[in-house]
């Protein structure tokens, strides 16, 4: 709702956030979300929009679905007050907040692509929160126990999402080649593997090996077949 990105906006505004992006397909600003900015209009006429989760996110080293407690897998989870801790682990690497429509949340394959899944202490009985009141609640929590990323040492950065995305996309298609998915669950499969690999941020050296052991899986398997052709 339009709405809902007036009053996103300013509540991110209110803890010091100047990036606010959305997902499409999603709505353009109108005359009630500039109203309900109330002063975040310059967040509000910034805001970023992207085809999908992935591209959102792909810069991102660190990323947070949020989630009612409805919410199911085994992604790392969090509860609202483990995570100040989390973002201890992770000062000073750059942090996204994923926040799913109203309605139905966030999805298993979206919420697989994240670090780790926030549950937000809702009742049982009433879980499903304003978009807004969500990004309140969170960002609240975090700007009180943000962590000095001042102490933070790192051998190696953290590497963004998307090389994060194409390393899994490497070992997609090397378990391919070798019929992994013989079974025929490639979906779940995969979804699970992401879950591993996006557990925790990687560094560009980390992101490197797992390609090269997809690759030296897909060039070993190119040699055999050259070797002898009944394996084609």
């Amino acid at each position: 709702m339009a709405s809902n990105l007036g009053s996103s906006a300013r509540v991110v505004k209110n803890f010091g956030i100047r990036r606010l992006r959305v997902v499409e397909p999603g709505v353009a600003p109108d005359e009630e979300s500039s109203r309900l900015s109330s002063g975040a209009d310059d967040v509000l006429a910034a805001i970023d929009r992207f085809e999908d989760l992935p591209a959102a996110v792909a810069d991102i080293p660190v990323v947070v679905a949020t989630s009612s407690l409805r919410a199911r897998g085994r992604t790392r989870s969090l509860a609202l007050s483990d995570l100040p801790a989390f973002l201890s682990e992770h000062a000073g690497v750059r942090t996204a907040f994923v926040f799913g429509p109203e309605r139905s949340g966030l999805t298993e394959d979206e919420i697989a692509r994240a670090s780790a899944c926030l549950r937000l202490p809702t009742d049982a009985d009433f879980p499903t929160m304003n978009v807004s009141h969500a990004v309140g609640a969170v960002l609240a929590v975090a700007r009180a126990f943000a962590p000095d990323s001042a102490h933070r040492i790192d051998a190696e950065p953290p590497a963004p999402s998307a090389e994060i995305e194409a390393a899994l996309d490497h070992w997609d298609r090397a378990l391919e080649a070798i019929d992994f998915y013989d079974t025929g669950h490639r979906e779940r499969s995969l979804r699970d593997w992401r879950r591993i690999v996006a557990g925790r941020p990687l560094s560009a050296r980390e992101v490197a090996i797992l390609r090269g052991v997809a690759n030296r899986m897909l060039v070993a398997l190119r040699l055999d077949q050259e070797r002898d052709p009944s394996l084609r």
